[in-house]
């Protein structure tokens, strides 16, 4: 069934109009944003066979433009629409980093994480270098890896924090497989890189760790 065939009240708009946006389910939120579906196929089940193909928003919004061009129904207007709510709400996030200590906004710092490395198909090591007041100077993607693992040099991480002059630093990655749970290794390299990084006076306030939906944080478990 197509939107204009629905009632009035289950409407996405509105629905959206009358409850906000939070009352709408994931695929009535992609349907306002893709408008029309396809010969046969409605913009609601387009929103959601594209959400289910991607595993959820963080997928679809790390996805690639030969990636969106695999699922029928996404056009080039439409892909480059994604591709600009993705960054959209990279750049908005990393604003309200850059000018409020970390610590005023932890879910904003899961839900960028999120949106920078959720869905990738091989390991991804990156640090948010901050300054002395927490705020974002930096998110560097420093390391990448096959599907299992990354190789990370502490050397190399102490470097960009000198030479950005940084106070303190939040490490993270992803996990391709899709499970959040830190592994013995994460642990490992997290004390490792704290303790190189003391050597310069620069503090590992947490480190994140990105599966698919959850991230999960090394210091709400007081591994940090």
């Amino acid at each position: 069934m197509s939107i204009k065939h629905l009632p009035a009240a289950a409407r996405p708009r509105e629905r959206m109009q009358a409850l906000g946006p939070a009352a709408l389910a994931d695929a009535e939120l992609l349907a306002l944003l893709l408008r029309t579906g396809l010969r046969g196929q409605g913009v609601l089940a387009l929103a959601e066979q594209a959400l289910a193909h991607f595993g959820g928003f963080a997928g679809l919004l790390r996805a690639t433009p030969a990636e969106l061009r695999g699922l029928k129904g996404l056009g080039p207007a439409k892909q480059a629409e994604l591709a600009a709510v993705a960054e959209m709400a990279r750049r908005g996030i990393a604003q309200r980093l850059a000018e409020a200590p970390v610590f005023h906004g932890a879910a904003e710092v899961k839900a960028y994480v999120q949106l920078q490395l959720a869905g990738l198909a091989q390991e991804v090591f990156a640090v948010l270098f901050l300054d002395s007041q927490h705020r974002l100077l930096k998110w560097d993607e420093m390391f990448r890896g096959t599907l299992q693992q990354t190789s990370v040099y502490p050397r190399e991480v102490v470097r960009r924090a000198l030479a950005l002059n940084a106070g303190a630093v939040i490490l993270a990655h992803n996990h391709p497989s899709g499970l959040a749970e830190p592994s013995r290794a994460d642990e490992y390299l997290t004390q490792t890189l704290k303790s190189a990084l003391q050597l310069v006076d620069v503090r590992v306030l947490d480190h994140l760790v990105v599966g698919q939906g959850a991230v999960v944080s090394f210091a709400e478990r007081g591994l940090v």
